[in-house]
């Protein structure tokens, strides 16, 4: 059986700076390290501790800018600081839509509480959660299911995901903000 072996070449790191930079500007979504390594760069003989340090010289040199190079749950990515929001907000012809009291209600429960079934959702809320509105939230990639609960009737388990966590700029669930005591809300 004859198998056919990559050559893998060197690279400089201002090559792989620029290459890296590239990859993150034209990406439809966060690159990690194992992704730049086997979608961008697979032809070069390259650790991940190099692309991390590039990385990193690639961040403090747009540390500061209109754009910068952000970390968030699925990798890396290019966005504009949080500052220059309201000045380019202008810009955007798509409105970001709007979602209902209930679906950000939901949204939160499942992320602060998971894994959680819509039956301790419906719980806490004190009503009905309407399947369109799990609909949404797993089209919208924030959702999915993760199982289910070992009780009768053996209800779904819903958990946040990391297109959840990529859309807020989170890296991790512990960068929420903490919840407030429940007794700030019946006031």
């Amino acid at each position: 059986m004859i198998t056919d072996k990559i050559r893998h070449k060197d690279i400089d790191d201002a090559k792989l700076q620029r290459l890296v930079e590239a990859a993150l500007f034209i990406a439809d979504k966060p690159l990690s390290v194992q992704l730049l390594k086997r979608d961008f760069l697979i032809e070069y003989r390259i650790s991940n501790l190099r692309i991390r340090d590039i990385i990193i010289v690639i961040q403090a040199q747009y540390k500061g800018r209109g754009v910068e190079l952000n970390k968030v749950a699925s990798g890396y990515r290019f966005q504009t600081p949080i500052a220059l929001s309201d000045d380019l907000a202008h810009l955007y012809k798509e409105r970001a839509p709007k979602y209902s009291r209930a679906i950000l209600e939901t949204l939160a429960l499942i992320a602060y509480k998971q894994p959680i079934t819509r039956g301790e959702i419906e719980d806490i809320r004190g009503v009905g959660v309407s399947s369109q509105i799990i609909k949404t939230l797993t089209d919208r990639n924030w959702i999915k299911t993760v199982g289910q609960k070992e009780v009768p009737g053996r209800p779904v388990l819903y958990a946040s995901t990391q297109g959840f966590l990529d859309y807020f700029s989170l890296t991790s669930l512990d960068q929420l903000p903490e919840l407030m005591p429940m007794a700030d809300f019946t006031r």
